[in-house]
């Protein structure tokens, strides 16, 4: 019997340097404990006036090893911050003001409980809870005038039945009943495996009463809902067609009567058209979406149509940009839009005709793992944007700009990380072989001293479809400490540079990105800090397709650690949660039509060649790459001799794999005892 090489990551094990033992005096650098203590700014929220912002403030709590949800208000005058929701067990997001900004809405659950909705009154300081759901409500929206407040929630439903099981007997204890399943997606990252029903629309009196459900049938209807300004129908996204289950990217924007339930289409184009939001006027409605030609990425474009559906516009056509949320000003001449520009997000006020002026800059996401770009933001009938903001060494925070001038409200971290020497960072120009350039970031180690070569590790982003930028990240950062430099790139076929260049690995992935990194790598010798005795490669989802192909194809490296890769693309495509999508977008034919097109991008198809130890690391519930991926190479390794261990992170999605933060903390530490393992050059 072959004997496997499993690693469990429990919170605190000794094995596992990167969480520290309490010392005398503190340290300097991050550290995995130090995870706990990170704070993060997420979903702002202005109020009409402008002078209020209610945002969800995600802190570590060690002893539920989990990030709690909190709301606090911000006075934009003074910058004094309040708390009003959610306590040390309990958990608070989505807050959202009421039309005339009196009152606040938001989520709350405790422990145990289902999430319910809540409203507070501001200046009474009065909270009732005005639901009592069986399951948790999402997409809140007040109704013009206050009355009402509408949200999606899913409503359960049977499973398909097929024969029956004989009478059991009184008292008998029998094995559960069987599970059939006839979905097309029938599994979500995160969510597991899909329990029978719909999300359907709600509406429920501000001030308590009876919920109302408004939209109904074998639909999932989705938001972000919109309100005319009449209070007479809703705009929502929904896929309301015959076989909608193989059109699950074929989305519309439709119309729901509130009087009579009707529900109309507004769009049709073949395309994921979405996120409807109504002028001030009325008259217009802006959505998100594109024309789908199936290609591995195209930008979500803006557009704008009338009230009815017609006279249809595409206004950001020249951007050369994705646009991933749209807010109307107040004027209802034009829009704010947020759009990612070079590993940095922004938001623009677009005209109607499309001329777009830059308004805030610097956008921070709300993760911490690694520096992908993100952020969020929200605007007030005059026109300040509260924002989500961030750098190299802090996390996202709240900052509002008006006019000319911006400020920063909130500085979460500022105690904590003030004490600690971290990382720097700074841009590293890089040319592809064919020219190209390739964005890319170097972190040194805290203290590093010019012209010092160090152990260096190329971590590469996931996606593919996705960017890296100027922002913070605790697994950089842990590496750093432990005195390896980290190099980070945004290689062809990352997002935010534009359309073209993010389609150069349509079908061809992975491919000549393969170049980008290794020229990237390149560059860092070059600058004189990388060791080239002592390289190292890990990466994430997309990340760890690369990190399985570079090793592949190259005996470069030290060692490698391969993050919830894809190894196999015909078994991905028949396991991975969206049943659809990669036989539809990623290939040109279906894995029994060409097997061969998706064996020679398979990392597998070049096990053989594989020298490098290589660790890896997989979330033991990912559906999205699922765990098969990350066995299958496991096993492919040991029989050809390869050095390797198997990292499962109990419960962990996809999505979720470093959401604990013991959990992000022990797995950023077994990749460091893995290449230290077999690193020549001293630790510090």
């Amino acid at each position: 019997m072959i004997r496997t090489s499993l690693i469990s990551l429990l919170l605190l094990s000794t094995s596992l340097p990167a969480i520290a033992a309490p010392a005398d005096t503190p340290s300097r650098v991050l550290e995995g404990r130090d995870l706990f203590a990170l704070e993060v700014a997420t979903d702002p929220q202005i109020s009409p006036d402008g002078k209020t912002v209610a945002y969800v403030r995600k802190s570590g709590d060690i002893m539920t090893d989990r990030a709690r949800s909190s709301i606090w208000l911000i006075d934009v005058a003074t910058g004094r911050q309040t708390p009003i929701a959610a306590g040390n067990t309990g958990s608070a997001t989505q807050p959202r003001w009421s039309p005339d900004g009196k009152r606040l809405a938001y989520i709350s659950s405790e422990p145990g409980g289902k999430p319910q909705l809540f409203v507070r009154w501001m200046a009474d300081h009065a909270t009732a809870r005005v639901t009592g759901l069986p399951d948790g409500p999402k997409d809140l929206a007040w109704s013009p005038d206050g009355t009402q407040i509408a949200y999606v929630m899913r409503v359960p439903g049977e499973a398909m039945k097929l024969g029956k099981a004989p009478d059991k007997p009184e008292g008998a204890q029998w094995a559960p009943p069987l599970e059939i399943i006839d979905r097309v997606d029938y599994r979500n990252d995160g969510g597991g495996y899909v329990e029978p029903g719909y999300d359907h629309i709600f509406l429920v009196p501000a001030e308590g009463g009876a919920p109302r459900q408004i939209s109904f049938g074998a639909y999932n209807d989705g938001g972000p809902l919109a309100w005319s300004p009449d209070g007479g129908s809703i705009l929502f996204t929904s896929v309301r067609k015959p076989d909608w289950q193989h059109d699950v990217f074929d989305s519309e924007v439709y119309a729901l009567d509130i009087t009579s339930g009707a529900i109309t289409p507004l769009t049709t184009r073949v395309g994921p058209d979405n996120s409807p939001a109504i002028s001030p006027d009325g008259r217009r409605v802006a959505y998100l979406g594109f024309d789908d030609k199936r290609l591995a990425y195209q930008n979500t474009r803006l557009s704008i149509m009338n009230r009815d559906g017609s006279s249809a516009q595409t206004i950001t056509a020249s951007l050369d940009r994705s646009i991933d949320k749209v807010e109307w000003a107040a004027d209802g001449k034009s829009l704010y839009a947020q759009y990612d520009q070079e590993g940095v997000n922004r938001v623009a006020r677009i005209a109607l005709a499309g001329k777009v002026t830059q308004v805030a800059t610097g956008l921070a996401g709300s993760g911490l793992d690694r520096p992908y770009s993100g952020g969020e933001f929200s605007v007030s009938k005059g026109g300040a944007v509260a924002f989500t903001s961030g750098s190299y060494y802090r996390p996202a925070d709240i900052s509002i700009t008006q006019g000319s001038k911006t400020r920063q409200l909130t500085h979460l971290n500022d105690a904590l990380l003030a004490a600690k020497s971290l990382g720097q960072v700074q841009e590293l120009a890089v040319k592809a072989p064919d020219g190209r350039t390739v964005p890319a970031w170097l972190v040194t180690p805290p203290g590093y001293q010019p012209g010092a070569r160090v152990p260096m590790i190329l971590e590469i982003h996931g996606g593919p479809a996705s960017a890296y930028g100027p922002a913070f990240s605790t697994d950089d950062q842990l590496y750093a400490a432990a005195g390896y430099a980290v190099l980070y790139t945004n290689p062809r076929g990352s997002t935010s540079y534009g359309e073209e260049f993010a389609q150069l690995i349509h079908h061809k992935y992975p491919g000549d990105d393969y170049n980008d990194l290794m020229a990237a790598v390149d560059a860092a010798i070059a600058s004189g800090v990388a060791d080239p005795d002592n390289l190292f490669v890990t990466g994430g989802s997309g990340g760890g397709v690369l990190t399985s192909w570079i090793v592949g194809k190259t005996n470069r490296f030290k060692a490698a650690a391969t993050q919830k890769p894809v190894i196999n693309w015909t078994s991905e495509a028949l396991t991975m949660d969206n049943t659809l999508f990669t036989s539809r977008y990623w290939f040109e034919k279906k894995p029994w039509e060409d097997p061969m097109s998706y064996w020679s991008r398979s990392p597998l198809s070049l096990v053989g060649n594989v020298k490098t130890p290589t660790l890896v690391v997989v979330g033991s519930e990912d559906y999205r790459t699922p765990v098969s991926e990350s066995e299958q190479y496991y096993a492919a390794l040991q029989i050809q001799g390869v050095p390797t261990a198997l990292v499962k992170v109990p419960g962990a999605s996809h999505g979720g794999f470093t959401s604990r933060p013991s959990q992000s903390a022990a797995k950023a530490a077994a990749i460091l005892a893995w290449f230290d393992k077999y690193r020549t050059q001293p630790k510090p």
